[in-house]
């Protein structure tokens, strides 16, 4: 059971030190995979099927941003970080 916190542990570490990384790798594979998805979708012009893969990024980049805005408000509070 230690071992697999010390793991989340050493993974929200990496994502604190690491914000910005982490949104864009977030970003790009919330793209790749809905277009991917979209892609599978016969029905839909290639506009459209772009169209909807970006607002599918966009809305998970946006949720990752409130995600890393929510961990640094806990470290500031927690007092492990200061500005």
């Amino acid at each position: 059971m230690s071992e697999a916190k010390s793991q989340v542990e050493s993974l929200r570490k990496w994502v604190v030190e690491h914000k910005l990384r982490a949104v864009g790798c977030l970003w790009l594979s919330g793209i790749t995979g809905s277009i991917a998805y979209n892609w599978s979708r016969p029905n839909m012009k290639p506009s459209v099927k772009i169209i909807h893969a970006r607002l599918h990024a966009q809305a998970l980049t946006l949720g990752a941003l409130v995600g890393a805005a929510l961990v640094e408000y806990y470290d500031v509070k927690k007092g492990t970080k200061t500005f």
